[in-house]
């Protein structure tokens, strides 16, 4: 009955193939502001979003994908514009009832959010994959954009510390990421593949473009590019592919990177993120403030656009999503990336 309800609300099959479609690589508040700014400017049968879904795990007895939540919430106009994550107008009356549980009030969920697990969990349980999932409850929020999560497998992102492996949500959350990090592994990377769409995005030709949001790209893209022949579709697409760092001035935008970075003794620069992506990436925009790092990185074969980087507003967003697309529009004629670099 659920599955018949979710195609009649519009989860069915996927829309006919058109040319010029965008897939983007994405992870929560960062990368979804930039999304956000693509959902403005293309139509819903343009834009196709691959989401992490590394930081998903279930707190009190729910399924929690905190980066495809994020993204909904924030194509859906509906995210809270102070936190980045979670719904605007949020209660807390929930969390405040948990509060003598220590073993579960570590992990905030708002009264609305509440709903977005509840239904879920209902989805899952009723035999729904996390995709249809997803769709069903992008919906009922009004997002017509393909949000979907990067696998329909088990992908989970740990962080190896001073104080051992860590579950992602342990060291970002309940840790507030002070543990020093000396490395970060994906469990199930060597057995999850990519959604089927994602692949069929990439080798089934009529890309426009493929578009790195500035998210964390050691914790939020990585457990992207850790499916299995993923780095590699990447690398043999026949179209541009493009980054937003989410490094400016030195420092990192939002989140744990420039402390990842650092701790992983990488310079914390622009320069690095091109480096982590070069053997996939044909363009990197990097914000005005870093315009001395322009030639350091076009030695790596990397063409660079200099842009403002700093989302502040919808319009900011609007604006840099229109400055990846006429960027990728100069890099028509990628080269065959495994061949020169």
């Amino acid at each position: 009955m659920m599955a018949k309800q979710d195609q009649e609300r519009g989860a069915g099959p996927e829309p006919a193939t058109a040319l010029g479609r965008v897939l983007a690589l994405c992870g929560g508040v960062g990368g979804a502001k930039l999304a956000h700014g693509l959902s403005q400017i293309l139509a819903p049968e343009e834009l196709f979003v691959a989401v992490n879904t590394g930081d998903d795990f279930e707190h009190v007895g729910l399924p929690v994908s905190p980066d495809l939540d994020t993204v909904m919430y924030t194509l859906a106009e509906a995210a809270d514009p102070e936190r980045g994550w979670g719904i605007a107008g949020e209660t807390w009356r929930f969390m405040a009832m948990l509060a003598p549980f220590k073993e579960l009030s570590w992990f905030n969920l708002g009264d609305k959010d509440l709903a977005t697990h509840l239904r879920r969990a209902q989805a899952l349980r009723a035999g729904l994959d996390l995709d249809q999932a997803t769709r069903s409850l992008c919906y009922s929020f009004g997002v017509r954009h393909r949000v979907f999560p990067m696998t329909l497998e088990r992908l989970r992102t740990v962080v190896v510390t001073e104080q051992g492996r860590l579950p992602f949500q342990d060291y970002f959350v309940r840790l507030g990421c002070r543990p020093r990090t000396r490395a970060i592994e994906f469990a199930g990377a060597g057995q999850a593949a990519p959604h089927p769409l994602f692949d069929s995005l990439l080798t089934g030709g009529g890309l426009r473009a493929v578009i790195l949001c500035p998210s964390n790209p050691f914790l939020s893209i990585d457990p992207i590019l850790a499916l299995k022949n993923a780095r590699s579709r990447l690398r043999a697409v026949d179209a541009p592919v493009v980054a937003v760092s989410p490094i400016v001035g030195g420092k990192a935008l939002r989140g744990p990177a420039a402390k990842l970075m650092e701790e992983m003794k990488l310079p914390v620069n622009n320069l690095s993120v091109a480096e982590h992506y070069r053997d996939f990436l044909d363009g990197l925009i990097i914000d005005e403030a870093d315009r001395h790092e322009i030639g350091a990185i076009e030695k790596l074969g990397i063409r660079v656009k200099i842009a403002a980087a700093v989302m502040r507003s919808t319009q900011d967003r609007i604006a840099l999503a229109k400055t990846c697309l006429r960027f990728a529009a100069q890099l028509q004629s990628p080269r065959r990336r495994s061949q020169v670099r």
